[in-house]
Order: C-alpha cells, then sequence, then structure tokens
C-alpha cells in the first residue's frame, strides 16, 4: 500500500472513531453517566485526535494542497476549530445541561459539515448540490 491510501485509510478511520467515542461521551453525558469520568475517556479521544491529525498533514503533503492555499480545505480547518470549542462546551464547559445537549447536537452536525467538504472539495460541502439544483 503506498504511503498516499495508508495516510488517507488512516485519517478516515480515526475520523470515524473520533466521532463514535465523541457521539458515545455525549450520550454519557446526557444521561449522566459515570463513565464519562474513567481516566481512558478522558486519555484516548487525545490519542486518536493526534493520530486524526498526524494523518492529515501527511495527506496535505502528499496532495500538496494546504489551509489557506485551497479554500476547501481552509473551511475544513475552520469548521474542525468550531467542533472542537463546540465539543469543548458541550463534554465539559457548559453550564447547564441544555447548554451542553445544544453545543453537542452543533458539534455533530459541524463534523458531518466537515466530512461533506472533505468528500466534494468544495467550501460549501453538502450545501453546494443545492446549487447545483437551481
Amino acid at each position: 500500500m503506498n504511503t498516499y491510501l495508508a495516510a488517507l485509510y488512516t485519517h478516515i478511520i480515526c475520523a470515524v472513531l473520533s466521532i463514535a467515542f465523541f457521539s458515545i461521551r455525549g450520550i454519557w453525558m446526557i444521561t449522566d453517566n459515570d463513565l464519562l469520568q474513567h481516566k481512558i475517556v478522558k486519555i484516548a479521544p487525545h490519542c486518536i485526535d493526534f493520530i486524526l491529525l498526524l494523518a492529515a498533514i501527511v495527506l496535505s503533503i502528499l496532495i500538496s494542497q494546504y489551509p489557506t492555499v485551497h479554500t476547501w480545505l481552509t473551511v475544513k480547518v475552520v469548521a474542525l476549530v468550531i467542533y472542537i470549542l463546540l465539543g469543548t462546551i458541550a463534554l465539559k464547559r457548559g453550564k447547564t445541561k441544555q447548554q451542553r445537549i445544544v453545543c453537542f447536537s452543533l458539534a455533530l452536525v459541524t463534523f458531518a459539515f466537515i466530512v461533506s467538504v472533505a468528500y466534494y472539495r468544495h467550501p460549501l460541502g453538502a450545501l453546494y448540490l443545492l446549487g447545483q439544483l437551481s
């Protein structure tokens, strides 16, 4: 397997693991499950996200597409920052459960947008398709 495919598959697998783990932690937050406080639950996401980011950097270098040069990638990085901020509020910093649930939901929508931007390599992601219908 070549380096590009290894980096791509690593990135995709880590993205799936990251959102799966985030979703589980969000459900645990909503249900007040004590597992949310387990040490491995606090450490594993950082490990997964580090590998995800490393694979993203390798992919960016391999395909010579960089944020601020390619609009779709810039949008993806900005959306990633928004996703991280929403996720932090959802799982740690939200003052009320309602605020945490809203931020959790918005983080999931933001993640879906990030995936669609990556898939279509277009700054509007799947929203790009709406413009094609008219």
